[in-house]
């Protein structure tokens, strides 16, 4: 507990205090960020407003994290490298994005293919690890069934034989990781946006992760009466650790990036944060939930396909004014941040939505 407080307070004021000189680094060394020409004429007052703002965010968590199992005197563990290193390395992706567009100073950076095999490259490597490794109890740090609140155990990759098994995991792991990424990166269009969309879905894995420590099949204390239904989750509460050191880093940033931002988070903070989202599904046995918890981030990229097929298929036609869905309502008319605050309440209903799902299984199981 007291490593899960010390990193999400270190985390909040490494952002909120330190984010100011990262602001000026960004401006002297010319990382603006660039504006569509096509998109809301608001939004052409936010040309050079320093971007790469994942930097930020992603030190303060990663930071957060490791000072926090120092001062609660507990060791560092696999599955949080593993959600550590997916935003690493997928904010290593988003960085090259960004840096391309700020010194070319377009709105293209990587290619959309490039892009993508520098995601499967994370995601794949982070599935390789993950069905390795066993703890103590026998426990990898991914399991190969396909989980929604838990593993649903007619659903396991490994009834397709050993080999094949893993590969179909690979995929499926990869599949969520860069859907998620992308989502996140989709939704990061408006000031504060994703990052307040973030703080909501990864508070539901604070709580995920300490309510499956308190029920883990392995905890010393756990009552006889739900040894039935006990979680076999792999340190559940380093989960939440990890989840909390983000959570501060979000915070401590908001109050620089919420309207008029001061800075972007960037590709950069997007695809990092969206890695970390994923692993924090896969980890902790709850995939099919994220649909939910990170409802919002699919809705607004469900908006584009949306759009982009219609466009194909009527050859020309429109559903919305422009996608993704939070600029359809900037060109509706409303303000930039009536468009942000109620996301964020669509965002926060569907946090709530997934994390009542998820208690309800367990009391209905429990009764």
């Amino acid at each position: 507990m007291i490593a899960l407080l010390v990193a999400g307070g270190f985390s909040l004021t490494f952002t909120l205090f330190l984010t100011p000189a990262f602001i000026r680094l960004f401006k002297r060394l010319k990382w603006g960020q660039f504006i569509r020409d096509d998109g809301p004429q608001s939004h052409h007052s936010k040309r050079g407003t320093p971007t790469m703002g994942g930097i930020v965010i992603i030190s303060g968590s990663v930071l957060g994290y490791f000072v926090g199992h120092i001062v609660g005197g507990v060791p560092w563990t696999l599955v949080g490298m593993l959600v550590l290193f997916l935003m690493v390395g997928l904010g290593f992706v988003g960085f090259i994005d960004d840096f391309l567009k700020t010194r070319n100073q377009r709105s293209l950076g990587l290619g959309g293919w490039a892009k993508i095999v520098g995601q499967v490259i994370v995601a794949s490597i982070f599935a390789g690890i993950a069905l390795n490794f066993p703890d103590e109890n026998g426990l990898t740090p991914a399991s190969t069934f396909v989980s929604g609140v838990r593993d649903i155990e007619w659903l396991d990759f490994m009834s397709l034989g050993l080999v094949l098994g893993v590969i179909v995991f690979a995929l499926w792991s990869t599949i969520i990781v860069v859907s998620a990424s992308n989502g996140v990166n989709v939704a990061d269009g408006l000031d504060g946006l994703a990052t307040g969309a973030m703080i909501l879905a990864m508070s539901a894995y604070i709580f995920i992760g300490f309510w499956q420590n308190n029920q883990s099949c392995f905890a010393q204390d756990l009552d006889p009466d739900v040894a039935n239904i006990c979680y076999t989750v792999r340190d559940p509460l380093d989960l939440a650790v990890v989840a909390a050191a983000i959570v501060g880093a979000l915070v401590g940033f908001l109050w620089w990036n919420t309207s008029p931002a001061q800075i972007f988070m960037g590709d950069t903070g997007s695809l990092g944060l969206g890695g970390a989202l994923a692993g924090l599904a896969i980890l902790s046995r709850t995939e099919l939930l994220l649909v939910l918890i990170g409802g919002l981030f699919f809705i607004v990229t469900g908006s584009v396909i949306l759009q982009r097929a219609y466009f194909k298929i009527t050859k020309g036609k429109r559903i919305f004014l422009m996608s993704p869905l939070h600029h359809h309502f900037e060109l509706k008319g409303w303000a930039e941040i009536t468009v942000v605050v109620r996301f964020w309440l669509i965002a926060g209903l569907f946090v709530a939505v997934g994390v009542g799902v998820f208690y309800l299984e367990w009391v209905t199981q429990a009764s």
